[in-house]
């Protein structure tokens, strides 16, 4: 089984809630093939550094909280979603958030409670002090970014009962561009948050931004997957995890399937259920494109705070 069970209530989004149940769920589209987060869920310390042609990602954890993994990166696509929603509603974002917790777990279809505010808290610090190094998005120019998934954030509990009343958080320039700019988001599924595995999240996101709505879907060899996925896990133990997979069969709107190439290379082959023939057990009907919206969801879901000049 490589989706858990929705929490309880996920199907109730709160009054007032920016719940992911009502609105677009938008995903970082330079964020979602490259190796920026670690797949791995036990701690990883080891750098992540990835070369491929004239592209190159370097990442670098922090000894005392280690790297971000693609289970943190949740708080990113939520962040991005509130951000292109804003934009939507004719509201101007910035890159400072004003949020609950509760809020945010819900979105990402988390428990809530003192033991998932930990986690929260624990998932904010690695955000913020995994290192990033880039040149994506340099447009031809020997360029490159640096920085931090989180710039900072707070936290507001309260003095009597300990209980958090309000959190901030500050995305940095290179996120927040690519987000508010045309073309710089992708719409994702709302089970995605249920997928268990690091491995089969990552191949979720490659689906969506490569094989997208294409009729003929896309295709990597294993070596191209896993040159991309900067899993620190051997070669062979990385097919073995993308083998199972593909028996699963369990990620949203995307069926993979295995081949070789006449250099018995191994070919992962990523297609829309909705391509598939109606015959074919895989097959999914498409998802109504029309946008959903909750009854008394207000501009009060989320609040921007706009730094002073």
């Amino acid at each position: 089984m490589t989706q858990r069970y929705p929490p309880r209530g996920d199907n109730q989004p709160d009054l007032f809630a920016a719940n992911f149940a009502d609105i677009p769920i938008r995903d970082q589209r330079d964020t979602m093939e490259r190796p920026f987060f670690s797949l791995a869920k036990r701690p990883r310390f080891t750098p992540i550094e990835y070369h491929v042609g004239d592209v190159w990602v370097e990442v670098s954890a922090n000894p005392k909280f280690g790297l971000a993994t693609i289970w943190d990166a949740d708080i990113l696509i939520w962040a991005s979603t509130q951000l292109t929603e804003a934009i939507d509603r004719g509201l101007t974002p910035s890159r400072t958030i004003h949020f609950h917790p509760h809020h945010l777990l819900k979105s990402i279809r988390r428990q809530t409670g003192g033991e998932h505010y930990r986690r929260l808290r624990a998932a904010l610090d690695r955000l913020t002090h995994s290192a990033v190094r880039t040149n994506i998005r340099a447009e031809g120019h020997k360029k490159a970014a640096s920085f931090h998934w989180l710039e900072s954030w707070t936290e507001v509990t309260d003095s009597a009962t300990g209980e958090p009343t309000g959190m901030t958080l500050t995305l940095p320039d290179w996120l927040f561009q690519g987000v508010v700019m045309k073309g710089g988001v992708l719409t994702i599924h709302e089970d995605y948050f249920l997928l268990t595995g690091g491995i089969e999240r990552w191949l979720y996101r490659v689906a969506r931004k490569h094989a997208g709505h294409q009729e003929v879907g896309w295709q990597f060899t294993m070596r191209q997957l896993y040159e991309k996925s900067g899993a620190s896990s051997r070669f062979s133990d990385f097919a073995l995890d993308v083998r199972q997979v593909i028996e699963e069969d369990a990620l949203p709107e995307y069926t993979l399937a295995l081949r070789r190439n006449t250099e018995g290379d191994e070919i992962v082959n990523f297609l829309r259920r909705d391509k598939l023939m109606v015959t074919d057990p895989r097959f999914e009907t498409p998802r109504h494109p029309r946008r959903r919206q909750a009854q008394g969801l207000t501009s009060k879901s989320f609040k921007f705070i706009n730094p002073v000049a």
